[in-house]
């Protein structure tokens, strides 16, 4: 009777090994021979909005949200656009804000407090913060930017072989729109825009992080014809600079991030960018953006980057079939080699006592 019931188990677990490794085999096959199945897909806007209401309903609790709030005004200088975002969430759940919020938004916001701050943000856009951009809403306004007098002046600078700052030429070519092929990112010239000026504004003001600032720069390294700068004149001449393969990561980025200005607005997107620190971050960011608009703000206040950029993508069936189907085998392999392990040692035993 004990040697039938081994029989079985081991017949079981040669069963779920064998069953386990198909499960593996098709998903695998699956993958391979579909380009476009991938182990990580998107969540749709409903599922964004749904999966990060049910976060904030576990984390924005009074005591977090006045942790948060009491921690943004002690900066110096404070942050309103966080602020703002944070009171709107108190708001939301019936609770009161911190007496020291209203004081400190009368400090900052008084006319006599914020006269000389203007004045110095609108003059040079390295001494605003997100706060006088968000009060005085003056340098901050997304207009068009003179990306062609950019090419110019960085033809101009590799001609008297003074350093050129490549990002700003990488901004000026991918703001021109030069070929139909950085215009196939799915953004429109607007959108395309909003993402340059919003990079450009948060160089400016140290908030782009300097993994992205790398990222960006090796881009426009590799996608410039660099003898051909100092002839560059027009949108047409810099077509011929381009090498479009090596500079259609930087386009697509630059969509992206042009996509949460757009769903966010101009100072959040500002707010915002320092989270982006590649391709990936800025398409999860910008679909974030797009699902839940001006509560993206709060939503990473209380959340945290990774959650939020988390929160827009989930495992696909393919990939869940195929890790089952490799836990299967490696749980099935294991229990064969302990039972083969285990009828080992209980043979040498019997023989050592015989």
């Amino acid at each position: 009777m004990l040697r039938r019931m081994k029989v079985l188990s081991r017949a079981l677990l040669l069963f779920l090994l064998v069953g386990s490794l198909a499960m593996t085999l098709r998903s695998g096959l699956r993958i391979a021979e579909n380009p476009t199945l991938s182990p990580v897909i998107d969540r749709s806007f409903t599922e964004i909005q749904a999966l990060t209401d049910r976060m904030m309903a576990r984390e924005a609790t009074p005591e977090r949200l006045s942790d948060l709030i009491n921690a943004r005004l002690e900066e110096d200088p404070r942050n309103w656009v966080a602020l703002q975002a944070l009171a709107e969430v108190a708001a939301e759940q019936g609770h009161p804000l911190p007496a020291a919020y209203e004081q400190a938004w009368g400090e900052d916001s008084g006319v006599m407090a914020l006269s000389g701050d203007c004045l110095a943000c609108i003059w040079d856009i390295s001494t605003c913060s997100l706060s006088t951009a968000l009060i005085c809403k003056a340098p901050i306004l997304l207009t068009p930017v003179e990306d062609l007098r950019g090419v110019v002046q960085a033809g101009a600078d590799y001609s008297m072989g003074r350093p050129v700052d490549q990002l700003d030429l990488g901004l000026s070519v991918v703001g021109l729109g030069a070929t139909a092929a950085l215009m196939a990112t799915g953004g429109t010239s607007a959108t395309v825009k909003a993402g340059t000026a919003t990079i450009r504004l948060a160089r400016g003001m140290g908030r782009l992080s300097p993994a992205l600032t790398t990222r960006m720069t090796g881009a426009v390294t590799d996608g410039i014809r660099w003898a051909d700068l100092p002839k560059a004149r027009s949108p047409q001449d810099v077509t011929a600079l381009l090498r479009t393969d090596a500079l259609l990561p930087l386009a697509e980025t630059v969509t992206d991030l042009g996509r949460v200005a757009d769903a966010t607005g101009p100072v959040q997107a500002l707010h915002l960018l320092p989270l982006v620190d590649d391709a990936v971050d800025a398409r999860r960011l910008a679909r974030a953006s797009e699902a839940l608009g001006t509560r993206t703000v709060s939503r990473a206040e209380v959340l945290g980057k990774s959650r939020v950029l988390r929160a827009t993508v989930r495992i696909s069936d393919t990939a869940i079939g195929l890790m089952t189907g490799l836990i299967g085998a490696l749980v099935s392999l294991a229990m064969m080699v302990a039972g083969a392990v285990q009828t080992m040692v209980l043979r040498a035993l019997r023989r050592s006592v015989t």
